[in-house]
């Protein structure tokens, strides 16, 4: 009756448990984003796949095989089941412990019982030994929930890899399409003003020009050439930086669609500010962090407290192996075992503190998460909008500057205008077109920039992000 009296009042105490519970800090985002364009109304567009967002089946493939063979990727995949491990060895302290331990004596004295019905090192015995702490004060729930909220947190840490990895391809991968497109324009200027000195060198030789004229057009061409290797050296080194997202060594990319063939969608709708603390996995991550870090100061609180452990002993024991089995070999003992600090309750006072100060710290990097991400999505925002303007502006820059690079060939081979003005025309059109190329990758960068900073690809409502059979097949063929 009185090991059942204490078993009853062990569960009873263990309905409650010792330290704070979890909850979300009190916070107050921003009703809307103030760079969020009012026209743009509809689903996030965070709520999309990344496969619906980037329309190259080019990219698809590269995004592909970044999945499957990145090694941060991979890393993180391995932490994820690290601390899943981690998580059953925690629960596996709700069970009571049991181990065998066996002795068979082979050189020295034997002699009988020290303690008469138990073993010593001079008997046979086999025994088993059976502990279980009864979590009176929730130290073993609390660790579990700190062991849950670790897990999560790496978990978070594994989708922020994703979707770093998907940005960082399509950003990259733009990047090349940049300096191919720049490439071209350079390669094509370079022809246009080699043409130039050529004929330059032939009005030399019939006194038409100066010398003058001539060494500004050679200029102009040492200067082509010299982007060209540039943008060569650049696109080789994009290239280098990209197969080391794909997890393979430096080599060629094969590129799909064209700069400007690239397509987004026309309306870009960025959600509401709220929705951020679910979708975003580095503000997820850093709650789950926040989360395991209070169940740790109920655990911490808990160790000041004494433990009840139910301890028993079973097992037989014997001078001589041929009657370890009979009746008087039998030995065995169970009952309650209370251990509490004595001499180092102080040292877990402050151990408590420490984790007190480690939650702190982690509702502080928890706040500035969140901050850091708003930033982040209203810079994205401007930078959408902002480079669509300039792109269009700088498109009809470059058309007028076309224009007046034929006005100004043909009154120079007329002999009605001098070099400067083609000069002029053809270096201010060339600055122009590679401007432009720039400001179409940067138009693109920055949606894919937008994406990433909503928490793209994932949704509390959908979180399978694997990419349809029939599309990877499609990305496969390209």
């Amino acid at each position: 009756m009185h090991i059942l009296s204490l078993f009853i009042g062990s569960f009873l105490l263990a309905a409650c448990a010792v330290g704070p519970d979890y909850t979300r800090p009190d916070l107050s985002p921003p009703a809307s984003f103030r760079m969020a364009d009012a026209a743009a109304e509809g689903e996030s567009i965070a709520n999309l796949t990344w496969w619906e967002l980037l329309q190259d089946p080019a990219l698809h493939t590269l995004i592909q095989t970044s999945l499957r063979e990145n090694k941060d990727l991979k890393r993180a995949v391995a932490s994820v089941e690290e601390f899943q491990a981690r998580l059953f060895v925690a629960r596996m302290d709700f069970a009571p412990k049991a181990d065998i331990v066996g002795n068979a004596p082979i050189m020295g004295r034997k002699a009988q019982f020290l303690f008469p019905g138990f073993p010593n090192s001079f008997n046979y015995y086999l025994q088993g030994n059976l502990a279980w702490e009864l979590d009176i004060w929730g130290r073993i729930r609390r660790s579990n929930e700190a062991a849950r909220g670790d897990l999560l947190a790496r978990e978070e840490a594994r989708r922020a890899v994703v979707l770093q990895l998907v940005s960082g391809v399509a950003e990259a991968y733009f990047d090349l399409l940049q300096f191919d497109r720049q490439l071209e324009i350079a390669r094509r200027t370079l022809q246009s003003w080699q043409e130039s000195v050529r004929i330059a060198q032939a009005r030399l030789r019939e006194g038409v020009i100066a010398k003058l004229d001539l060494d500004q057009f050679t200029s102009e061409r040492a200067n082509a050439v010299a982007r060209v290797a540039e943008l060569e050296r650049q696109m080789v080194q994009k290239e280098n930086q990209l197969t080391v997202l794909l997890g393979r060594n430096p080599g060629p990319i094969v590129r799909g669609r064209s700069l400007t063939e690239q397509v987004f969608p026309p309306a870009i709708p960025a959600g509401l500010p709220s929705e951020l603390l679910q979708r975003r996995p580095d503000l997820v991550q850093a709650e789950q962090d926040l989360a395991a870090v209070t169940a740790r100061i109920g655990a911490a609180k808990a160790d000041r407290f004494p433990k009840l452990t139910i301890t028993g002993i079973l097992g037989v024991a014997s001078p001589q192996f041929s009657r370890l089995i009979a009746n008087e070999t039998a030995f065995g003992v169970a009952g309650p075992s209370l251990a509490g600090p004595l001499l180092n309750a102080q040292a877990l006072g402050f151990q408590q503190e420490a984790v007190e100060a480690q939650a702190r710290q982690a509702l502080a990097q928890y706040e500035q998460s969140i901050l850091v991400a708003f930033r982040e999505v209203e810079n994205a925002l401007v930078a959408v909008r902002t480079a669509r303007e300039q792109r269009n502006a700088q498109a009809e820059q470059v058309e007028s500057l076309q224009s007046a690079l034929r006005q100004a060939t043909l009154r120079y081979k007329s002999g009605l205008a001098n070099y400067l003005d083609v000069l002029i025309a053809q270096r201010n059109l060339f600055e122009a077109e590679l401007s432009l190329t720039s400001t179409h990758r940067l138009h693109l960068v920055s949606v894919v920039q937008l994406y990433k900073a909503l928490g793209g690809g994932w949704s509390p409502k959908d979180s399978d992000q694997q990419m349809p059979a029939a599309k990877v097949a499609d990305a496969s063929k390209s």
